[in-house]
């Protein structure tokens, strides 16, 4: 095998691996109860309030989020049926949790310091006209070696969300450090949803042109024993709110917006190109 039959084969190789990761992806983001099933976003307050799309009154108060269920009415919560009045107590910032409502799933979360209640039904119209957002080929330009630079403690970083005068605080351990074209650059990291993972949310001069405004969001493997990272940047995936105005998503930090332009992972979806 000639050299560049070994270069054509590992291009090959990439491209499988990335498909792979892709369709997987999809069927995340398909899934009956997933985001795109989401029918609407519901803002409690002390005020008991009743939904087209949730059975129940549902408020908020100090003492966290309650819904009043009438006769004939009923969820499962953790696998048990409740009926009458149910507490489901003080959530924790960024936490959600679910009750099963027939074939539906009403998700009672707290976002921005308020409660809010999206119920999630697998017939809605969004998730049923939904096809793979467009993306880039996948090019083994855009797999960058970093750096991870942590902070001696963590600081608190608070950024904006696509709800408009909502704002989200996250816990950022470090910053991550690559280089483009002999630039260098460095992007604020959250903690990944596995340990010692990292996330981290950017935009680039692609973004509002063929990726998505507002933002993009990339998992980062663990940092190595060297403080190593890996940044694959055809990997980077739309957040909620690319998809659906029913998204509560954090922006990306002022210091995470590249002046490059990172032509790489996916597109604007087809349902905000269908809205332009």
């Amino acid at each position: 095998m000639t050299v560049q039959d070994t270069h054509q084969a590992d291009r090959t190789g990439f491209a499988e691996e990335w498909r792979r990761w892709r369709d997987a992806h999809e069927r995340w983001l398909a899934d009956p109860h997933g985001f795109l099933a989401v029918t609407s976003l519901r803002w409690l307050d002390a005020e008991p309030a009743r939904f087209p799309d949730a059975p129940g009154a549902w408020s908020a108060t100090a003492d966290g989020v309650e819904v009043r269920l009438d006769e004939g009415e009923e969820l499962t919560v953790d696998g048990v049926a409740v009926h009458g009045t149910y507490r489901f107590g003080i959530l924790a910032e960024r936490a959600s949790v679910y009750a099963e409502a027939g074939d539906a799933v009403i998700e009672v979360a707290k976002r921005g310091g308020h409660h809010i209640v999206r119920p999630r039904h697998p017939d809605s119209a969004l998730l049923a006209a939904h096809v793979p957002a467009p993306a880039y080929e996948p090019d083994p330009r855009w797999v960058r070696t970093g750096r991870y630079l942590p902070y001696g403690t963590p600081r608190a970083v608070t950024v904006g969300a696509a709800v408009e005068g909502l704002q989200h605080v996250y816990d950022a351990p470090g910053q991550v450090e690559f280089e483009v074209d002999g630039a260098t650059h460095r992007l604020t990291a959250f903690n990944g949803s596995a340990p010692g993972s990292l996330l981290v949310l950017f935009t680039d001069a692609t973004s509002g042109v063929t990726t998505y405004a507002a933002n993009r969001t990339l998992a980062v493997g663990a940092p190595d024993a060297e403080g190593r990272v890996r940044l694959d940047f055809n990997r980077a995936t739309n957040l909620p709110c690319a998809y659906t105005d029913l998204a509560t998503c954090p922006l990306p930090p002022a210091e995470n917006r590249l002046p490059v332009a990172v032509e790489a992972g996916e597109k604007i979806p087809h349902e905000r190109l269908a809205a332009r």
